[in-house]
């Protein structure tokens, strides 16, 4: 079982943040990052939004840490996780800037970048930074072979409606043959983009009974991952045998990486709750290397 952390602090959704994240520090982000990458855990993830209207914010979160920064930062402290964006939106991007930003985080962290995208749902943020959300949809169906095209090596090419490109030097460049494109969405239209661009699929707000027929409706090419969620936050110290249980029903639905909340009352709980959940999901943590004795 392949398990992915719906990382803590870096968003502060109502109902779903700990009060502990609201005080954490990056010291604490970071602790939680290294238990992660030393006990096997998939990737750790990060959203984006700029600017959330305040009366939004109330039901979303305004707290978003911005995926760049961030990856970057734990990419510097891990050695094994993959950094997921959970999602880039890809209506508030150039796919060369793109590109050349995630590119250079894949070739700092030694090509374990995943870049997660999606077409965007909040009007409000659209309308703020200039961007079309009417024309997101035919936006991204443009931006995602464009994107591939220019993370391919470092003189990039690609002849499409919205973001034609040639003659340039994109360098550095991602390190990855292909780095994994995971697309966001609920609608039936998410999984075809995500089948005809992408590597995988990370649904959001639909059930396990819904998620099942409509992957058993697909046909999906080799090695496509779908990242679903395991619902409520899980307690593997406090409710092991409820948190195996919804481990199973996400697999169950389809998952072929599982993405956690985890429930802590502060970083240290979150490290001690990661260890039991990779010893109850039978994760491989990573080898640690033996010191060598000091001389007498």
């Amino acid at each position: 079982m392949r398990i992915g952390i719906t990382s803590p602090v870096v968003t502060a959704l109502p109902g779903a943040c700990s009060p502990w994240e609201r005080t954490a520090t990056v010291a604490d982000l970071v602790a939680v990052a290294t238990a992660a990458d030393r006990l096997g855990f998939d990737h750790l993830t990060c959203s984006e939004h700029v600017a959330v209207p305040v009366a939004v914010a109330e039901q979303r979160g305004g707290t978003y840490w911005d995926p760049l920064a961030t990856l970057s930062h734990l990419a510097a402290h891990t050695t094994r996780i993959r950094l997921a964006t959970q999602v880039l939106v890809l209506g508030y991007h150039h796919p060369l800037a793109l590109a050349k930003r995630y590119g250079t985080l894949d070739l700092l962290s030694g090509g374990r970048l995943v870049l997660g995208l999606g077409v965007g749902s909040l009007e409000e943020e659209f309308d703020l930074l200039g961007a079309a959300y009417d024309e997101r949809g035919a936006v991204a169906d443009d931006a995602l072979p464009a994107l591939r095209a220019a993370l391919g090596g470092p003189r990039p090419s690609y002849d499409g409606p919205r973001f034609p490109f040639g003659g340039v030097v994109v360098e550095p460049h991602a390190v990855q043959a292909r780095v994994p494109f995971w697309i966001g969405g609920h609608t039936a239209r998410s999984l075809r983009r995500a089948r005809e661009h992408g590597d995988g699929w990370i649904p959001f707000g639909l059930g396990h009974d819904r998620l099942r027929a409509m992957l058993d409706g697909t046909d999906l090419p080799d090695g496509f991952e779908v990242v679903l969620g395991a619902g409520r936050p899980v307690d593997p110290i406090g409710e092991p045998d409820r948190t195996r249980r919804a481990l199973d029903r996400t697999v169950a639905a389809g998952a072929t990486v599982v993405n956690v909340h985890v429930a802590a009352t502060s970083a240290t709980h979150y490290a001690d709750q990661l260890s039991a959940l990779a010893a109850l999901a039978g994760l491989t943590p990573t080898p640690t290397t033996p010191t060598a004795p000091e001389d007498a």
